[in-house]
């Protein structure tokens, strides 16, 4: 395979179009079309099709471009390391997925003892949806997974889940909203209240409906979002309650500006690596896990 014809197929892939590729590889359009043209006869697949004025990855052009991806990223990797001084160790590197139904401030502190400390791992992270990062677990292109639920059944995927712990709930909003809801007790304040909802796919989604089933609340659903990043910003904003593991409350309170308007213990939510390991021995993994249990979610037990 001449990995000319695929840095230019990354290229345009990467930048959206021939064009704007040509103007960061310096070359012409023409060649950059030639040179891909090259690439598909070479694989006997179509990588490219062209989308109303555009051109959009087919399914085999996906597919080649993620191992391009890698194949680049980790050239520029090369380069870097060998430039470097003699003497300074290259960070060995830990690459995580990252299920996009757990909150960024847990994925944080998760990663904080794989980002500090004298053996600090330089950190390569992925959002995606749970099955996708999964897949690319399988393969070996992740060292773990965060998730907020374990292995599915009935997946063929050779991985493990190692329970990291669990928080209960509490409710938090801006503070003129949470001023407005004092003047009913909890939970019963929540009845008729806005409330900004993990998104129905969401293990956290699917707990909070039951639980306020069980309250016999019914409260007045203003959103539903998959980024718990955007549905905190908007609890910020005053547009409705939202609801965040009690164990990061400082955080929460801290960050966003809020008030804690009641706890529901009841209503935890758990937090797992899922991992190609039945024990688990690479150190990145082992110190979030180690750090996990007995700092963010000690409280809670295992």
């Amino acid at each position: 395979m001449n990995y000319k014809h695929l840095l230019y197929f990354w290229a345009v892939a990467k930048h959206g179009g021939v064009v704007k590729a040509a103007e960061f590889l310096h070359v012409t359009p023409q060649t950059i079309s030639g040179q891909i043209q090259l690439l598909e006869d070479h694989f006997g697949r179509e990588l490219l099709h062209k989308s109303g004025r555009g051109l959009e990855l087919t399914d085999a052009g996906q597919l080649a471009f993620s191992y391009a991806e890698d194949i680049f990223n980790l050239g520029a990797e090369l380069d870097q390391v060998v430039r470097q001084p003699r003497g300074v160790s290259r960070p060995l590197e830990l690459r995580v997925g990252i299920a996009d139904a757990v909150p960024k401030m847990v994925a944080s502190r998760l990663l904080e003892p794989a980002l500090k400390g004298e053996h600090a791992f330089k950190v390569v992270g992925r959002e995606w949806k749970l099955d996708s990062l999964l897949a690319e677990l399988a393969v070996h292109r992740l060292d773990l997974v965060l998730s907020d639920t374990p292995l599915p059944s009935g997946l063929s995927v050779n991985a493990y889940s190692h329970r990291l712990g669990g928080s209960g709930g509490s409710f938090y909003a801006a503070p003129a909203l949470a001023k407005s809801l004092s003047k009913q007790p909890f939970p019963a304040c929540l009845d008729g209240a806005p409330m900004l909802m993990p998104g129905a796919d969401s293990a956290m989604g699917s707990r909070l409906t039951q639980w306020l089933s069980r309250q016999k609340l019914r409260p007045r659903i203003v959103g539903e979002f998959d980024d718990s990043a955007l549905l905190n910003a908007l609890g910020h904003d005053g547009y409705g309650v939202f609801l965040a593991p009690t164990v990061l409350h400082d955080e929460v309170c801290r960050q966003h500006e809020v008030k804690c308007i009641g706890e529901a213990p009841d209503l935890i939510e758990e937090f797992y690596v899922i991992s190609v390991e039945r024990r688990i021995t690479h150190p990145g993994v082992v110190a979030i896990t180690q750090a996990a249990r007995e700092g963010l979610f000690a409280a809670w037990g295992q």
